[in-house]
């Protein structure tokens, strides 16, 4: 979730190529559940060509789904039951079998509307208040300058986990037991809790760094740490100066200044900005070439929520994670990641039961397991291993109006488009 504005970063733009001890990682038994819904695909998973430019085409019917399912939801969304969604994208055995988007003319929806978030069309005071931390300007959110490439919010923390696992696959990062204050010597620790020196990156990944921090906890005011984060001038330097109010890894607190310390880690260990480096071991190898990443005022990408991307291209994010890691022959990720990173190292961490991973959650559904990328104002990356389907979502219901939120119905129609 990034539910704040402000700061005026510069952007970077690329067009071009204890509970601590007990969750450390799977058990055999679930290691070898993952495994087996990675490798015991449908015969025509194993048949697709992979994407290049565009992605190989089929139809729900040729792929074993209920359309119809798909269709009833398209025409909710028409309807605006759902308020605000722009994209709808399914994709199952490597297949793109329904893409949809909906024309939403932000420049009316956000009209004279002013909150906490920013201020939409005729609602700013001067050009001033136009920038990229401006949650309800049209030129900002949720597509980025007119682009085709829409505000992913807080599934940004799922890819920039997923950057930090091609870097332990090349050898430049050990693995997420390192520790995380390693990366940070350029910085000021003087004052930083001791405790800060035990955090490992297992568990910053795992949102038990044991900083204190207070965003899902309060309101959109001044007492929100995280609309404090995107007030500061440096946000590693602000992140690491919190308060510690629990020990590493023993309790769970959604934390995006955390998971905004992946990019001084990134930077830290390849010697490039996490843009960069994802460029030549992540985006480059999978095709995707189209975004916009945000930066901070120091010139890092904002890799708690500044990522734009297109709904296709975000899919084949999940297309990696549904083939363990391995594009097109070439491994991207290091064996074993994907069932580290998606399983559920921390239990019910909300009220609905759901899990969470390496910046990723479980929001499981009856025995179907469901692996999650999740956003702000409705963006929504969902895998369901089983199936081997991917399906996204991007909204943008940030403007108070009283609608429905998609997830579930969305997350139903995948299921239940494949069960007999």
């Amino acid at each position: 979730m990034t539910p704040t504005p402000h700061g005026l970063p510069d952007a970077r733009d690329r067009r071009a190529p204890s509970a601590r001890a007990g969750a450390r990682g799977l058990t055999g038994f679930s290691a070898l559940i993952v495994l087996a819904l990675l490798v015991s695909r449908p015969a025509a998973a194993q048949e697709a060509p992979w994407p290049g430019t565009e992605w190989p085409k089929s139809t729900p019917a040729a792929q074993g789904m209920n359309g119809a399912l798909f269709d009833s939801l398209d025409q909710a969304i028409l309807n605006r039951r759902y308020a605000h969604v722009d994209r709808m994208v399914v994709v199952r055995n490597g297949y793109l079998v329904y893409s949809t988007e909906y024309d939403r003319d932000y420049e009316s929806i956000s009209h004279g509307v002013r909150s906490p978030l920013g201020c939409g069309i005729e609602a700013c005071r001067d050009a001033s208040e136009v920038h990229d931390y401006n949650y309800l300007h049209p030129s900002r959110h949720p597509w980025y300058e007119g682009r085709d490439v829409h505000t992913l919010q807080s599934v940004t923390k799922s890819v920039a986990a997923t950057v930090l696992g091609a870097a332990i696959h090349e050898g430049l990062i050990p693995s997420v037991e390192a520790p995380l204050l390693s990366y940070f010597q350029d910085y000021d620790l003087t004052d930083v809790d001791s405790r800060l020196n035990e955090v490992t990156l297992h568990d910053l990944l795992t949102m038990r760094s044991g900083i204190e921090w207070h965003e899902q906890d309060r309101p959109l005011d001044e007492t929100n740490t995280t609309l404090q984060l995107e007030r500061s001038d440096d946000w590693i330097q602000f992140t690491l100066d919190q308060p510690m109010d629990a020990s590493p890894g023993s309790r769970w607190v959604y934390n995006s200044g955390g998971s905004h310390l992946m990019s001084g880690i990134v930077r830290s260990a390849t010697g490039r900005y996490i843009d960069e480096y994802a460029e030549a071991s992540l985006f480059g190898p999978l095709g995707i070439s189209e975004y916009h990443w945000k930066a901070t005022p120091r010139g890092y990408p904002d890799t708690e929520g500044g990522l734009f991307m297109e709904a296709e291209d975000l899919a084949r994010i999940g297309l990696l994670y549904l083939r363990d890691g391995i594009w097109d022959g070439t491994r991207l990720l290091p064996e074993g990641w994907v069932a580290q990173a998606t399983a559920r190292q921390v239990e019910r961490v909300n009220p609905a039961g759901w899990g969470y991973g390496y910046q990723w959650w479980r929001v499981d559904r009856g025995d179907t397991q469901v692996w999650a990328g999740l956003g702000f104002g409705g963006q929504f990356l969902l895998i369901l291993p089983e199936h081997d389907i991917v399906g996204v979502i991007n909204s943008w219901n940030v403007f108070g109006a009283n609608s429905s939120n998609v997830l579930m119905p969305f997350l139903d129609a995948l299921i239940e488009s494949v069960e007999r």
